[in-house]
């Protein structure tokens, strides 16, 4: 077994720990929650390129691209909320 083969332990954790923290009605922990799972795209990322599983590696820019429109999606929500 390969060093970076043992990438998708961590990624796996990272992933888990996100989907917790983004769940949060707190905003910072939300906030956490996105650049965990901004961290398990890389991890996830690195550890397909090297598997050659491509169709992961695309499935992680696409997640990461969803999450960053959730995360801008909120931050628009809630300044329209302070501002009423």
């Amino acid at each position: 077994m390969d060093l970076v083969d043992l990438l998708q332990w961590p990624a796996m954790g990272l992933t888990l720990a996100a989907a917790w923290w983004v769940a949060s009605s707190n905003a910072k922990r939300r906030n956490l929650g996105f650049w965990l799972f901004t961290a398990s795209n890389v991890v996830w990322a690195a550890w397909g390129l090297h598997a050659d599983a491509y169709a992961l590696v695309v499935l992680q820019i696409g997640l990461f691209a969803l999450n960053l429109r959730g995360m801008r999606k909120t931050e628009t929500e809630s300044s329209q909320r302070s501002a009423a």
